[in-house]
């Protein structure tokens, strides 16, 4: 092996320690410790601790909390002590916890303090994204050879002139740093150095690994990092290698850390509850037949917010609802009308196979002029809201120079919010509406493909159509079906986008939305669903529509549904603001809100000054994989995940593998970011945001300057400082299916089943065909009944018997 190829499989080896984290623009929910999965879960926690100084898991206080309120089981948690060979007393443990010393945090040298201090100087300035007003010279040229031109004009580095003499290739310059280290160590180094700064380095690691447009601008690797960040350590004279870490004496020889046995019991006393609550509705299940064509069909995301809004619809009418994962199948990469930049709007596990771009309806071109003008108006009045907002001196200058009418709108926006809100809303009153005047090019445009396809073919339409029909399980379809999409709404926000659909690589969700509706409204794609047994009605009309997650308004986009269907449309409309305001009422109550429901989440949503627009998905920790009749009688508190499906129609397992292997995937991803910003934000979360300070449009400071803090913020997570609001609970997923299929998915697919084995997520199956008996998994695809009493003897292969257990 060449001593570049060492070089790179030495680094690859090491950037294992870092998750990729996305910018906040685009912000994704994903696991902070992803390159660990393929070792247990509390094995990751402690290797992290070593290289991170991170804690995995949740505080004794946190336990003591969730213990005296009921929610961890005493029979649950006696057993799990006792089997791991703790004592039994929780009291006990709880005391032992609280009183382990944990590992001290070795103090930085100012050394590497000063090279912290300048190397993200340096990365702020390269990886911005359009937020400086004066870009850092020669970005175009990548980190490495921009930092050779001007960092030797930085006055804060010793010896800048030797940045100039640097080699012209990254590499040469790390295997200079590296003559007198062993190749052996060279991973251990790349660790210790990438660690130290793991939210600019997870941002480099997604960067290159995704290749947007960006990274193509102004490309920066991993080598190109690590070239210049040993080139500082060198001329600081600071530490080159990693320092002895104390460890965790929380162990009985070597057992798992005590504090992942009360977690697991706390997770089992959920998962009971769930189970108890899916096995009994499994029975009513399969005695019911299939009713009246419903009034509307409403798909929304599988998001733990549209539990909620779910409920609340199908109290207002004959309606059902669906829960699909929100980017509807279709990984695309969609330019909206005044973009500057394409987006990926599908899950991060996938890779766009598609560009989208809006263009314009031949509906009421004349609008088209109309539309351009309003938007205008709005968005120039919001652009200097947000000048101001992000610069106090402009603030100031601004105001002074316009007068006192101005400095009263300011004060407005600030102290009346919700009015402020009203009067955007009437200029979006006058505004036509985006769906109103463009819509997706769903065709297939081969002069128009640039690095991926324009538009879709007719073939792959027929696909991504009958995929949705056949996850779900539909067998009949009612004259209006709605995919509904979802978006949040924040006036002030750097982490919006953490709001938005995780599905979609945090965008909204219309786009996506509008997408399927157009395939499945196409009398060429219709037809070759008949050819697949799916048989859509004629009188059948699929319109699109956003749900917003701030306010729970849903938007209809409905200006193409036919005379026809009027009525109906009305009556869905009326029902839908039924929804609407009990959906805002329960939110609004579990934000402590008092008063009006709808008014005060206006507010949240216009409010600049509101840390907390919403909850987003905190409180997750379940996953629902069934029919809509498993869930429908049931408050799940906006806790759990829900997808449909359907095991009678799927002989193959073939939806259920799709499921497992994909929307599952990204909950766990989803669950475990709010895990580790919970139980350590320091590390894995952004703090408080009144102290935030945007970075380049990709991150955020604490201060002035230090490592990216890209995780969530405490405001997303705690009710008060002492107060938890999430609870940190790795993810339990409940499938209504007979295990063996379930057994014979995860078979082929190991790095799922790698998932289970090593504790990163929870499976429980409700098998129909063996009396609505509840299986867990346990480990190397086998299952261990729920309960003994009521497992039938005929246990499937791969599932113990009763005498096996």
């Amino acid at each position: 092996m060449s001593t570049d190829d060492a070089i790179h499989e030495s680094i690859e080896t090491a950037a294992q320690t870092v998750g990729s984290r996305w910018p906040l623009h685009s912000f994704v929910t994903a696991n902070p410790l992803s390159g660990f999965e393929d070792q247990p879960f509390h094995e990751a926690v402690a290797a992290t601790a070593d290289t991170l100084g991170s804690d995995g898991y949740p505080d004794a206080d946190v336990f003591r909390r969730a213990w005296e309120d009921g929610r961890i089981d005493p029979d649950v948690l006696r057993t799990t002590l006792r089997e791991h060979g703790y004592e039994s007393d929780p009291e006990t443990t709880l005391d032992r916890m609280a009183n382990t010393e944990r590992a001290e945090a070795t103090e930085t040298a100012t050394a590497s303090e000063r090279v912290d201090a300048v190397l993200t100087k340096w990365l702020s300035a390269f990886l911005d994204q359009g937020q400086a007003k004066w870009p850092m010279p020669e970005r175009e040229d990548g980190f490495y050879d921009a930092f050779r031109a001007v960092a030797r004009h930085d006055g804060e580095i010793p010896d800048a002139e030797a940045i100039a003499e640097l080699p012209d290739c990254p590499l040469d310059a790390i295997r200079e740093q590296l003559v007198n280290d062993p190749v052996g160590e060279w991973p251990d180094i790349f660790e210790f150095h990438l660690a130290a700064l793991p939210g600019w380095t997870g941002l480099l690691k997604q960067r290159a690994d995704d290749g947007d447009a960006w990274q193509s601008a102004y490309p920066i690797t991993l080598a190109g990092y690590l070239a210049v960040r040993l080139t500082l350590v060198d001329l600081f004279d600071a530490p080159r290698t990693p320092a002895e870490a104390d460890g965790d004496d929380a162990t009985v020889d070597g057992a798992v850390p005590l504090p992942e046995v009360w977690l697991t019991a706390w997770e089992a006393t959920y998962r009971s509850e769930l189970v108890a609550e899916l096995t009994d509705a499994s029975e009513s299940v399969a005695e019911t037949d299939e009713g009246d064509r419903p009034d509307a069909q409403l798909v929304f995301c599988i998001d733990t917010r549209s539990e909620i809004i779910r409920r609340h619809v199908e109290a207002a009418g004959d309606y059902e609802t669906h829960g699909y994962a929100g980017f509807f199948g279709v990984p695309m990469r969609y330019e909206g009308h005044d973009s500057e930049v394409a987006v990926d709007a599908c899950p991060p596990i996938l890779d766009p196979q598609h560009r989208i771009a809006d263009r314009p309806t031949d509906r009421e071109v004349s609008r088209h002029a109309e539309h351009d003008r309003w938007a205008a108006i709005r968005e120039a009045g919001e652009s200097v809201i947000g000048r101001l907002r992000s610069n106090a001196a402009t603030a100031f200058s601004y105001v002074e120079t316009t007068g006192a009418g101005y400095g009263a709108a300011l004060a407005a926006r600030t102290l009346v919010p919700g009015r402020v809100h009203d009067l955007l809303d009437a200029v979006d009153d006058r505004t036509p509406d985006d769906h109103a005047v463009w819509e997706p090019a769903v065709d297939h445009d081969p002069d128009h493909a640039h690095e991926l396809p324009a538009g879709l073919t007719v073939e792959e339409k027929v696909e991504y159509a009958a995929t949705a029909f056949e996850l779900m399980g539909w067998e009949q379809f009612a004259r209006l079906v709605v995919f509904t999409g979802h978006a949040s709404q924040t006036a002030n926000n750097p982490f919006d986008a953490s709001l938005d659909c995780g599905a979609c690589a945090g965008n909204p969700g219309g786009p996506s939305a509008r997408v399927l509706a157009a395939v499945c409204n196409d009398d060429a794609v219709r037809e070759r669903l008949r050819d697949r047994g799916i048989d859509v009605p004629e009188d059948t009309y699929f319109l699109a529509g956003e749900h917003n997650t701030t306010t729970d308004e849903i938007e209809l986009y409905a200006d193409a549904v036919p005379e026809t269907h009027a009525d109906d449309l009305d009556a869905l409309r009326a029902d839908l603001e039924t929804a609407r305001a009990g959906a805002a009422a329960e939110r609004a109550d579990d934000m402590g809100a008092d008063g009006d429901a709808g008014r005060d989440t206006h507010r949240r949503a216009a409010d600049w000054a509101e840390t907390r627009p919403e909850w987003g998905l905190a409180g997750n920790a379940g996953f629902v994989v069934g029919p809509r009749e498993l869930t429908d009688g049931l408050d799940l508190d906006a806790r759990a995940f829900l997808h449909s499906y359907d095991w009678t129609t799927d002989d193959e397992g073939d939806a259920l593998e799709a499921i497992l292997t994909g929307p599952m995937v990204v909950t766990q991803w989803i669950n475990a970011q709010y895990y580790f910003s919970t139980v350590d934000n320091a590390v894995f979360g952004s703090g408080s945001k009144v102290t935030h300070n945007p970075v380049g449009n990709v991150g955020v400071y604490q201060g002035n300057g230090g490592d990216l803090l890209t995780g969530l913020p405490l405001q997303s997570l705690m009710a008060a400082d002492d107060e938890p609001y999430h609870q940190p609970l790795r993810l339990s997923t409940v499938v209504h299916a007979p295990v063996e299929r379930v057994t014979d998915v995860l078979a082929d697919n190991p790095e799922v089943a790698e998932l289970l084995d090593n504790d990163w997520l929870h499976l429980t199956v409700v098998d129909p065909e063996q009396e609505h008996c509840a299986f867990h998994y346990a480990e190397d695809l086998e299952w261990t009944p729920i309960s003994e009493e009521t497992t039938p003897a005929q246990a499937t292969a791969g599932t113990p018997s009763p005498a096996d257990d």
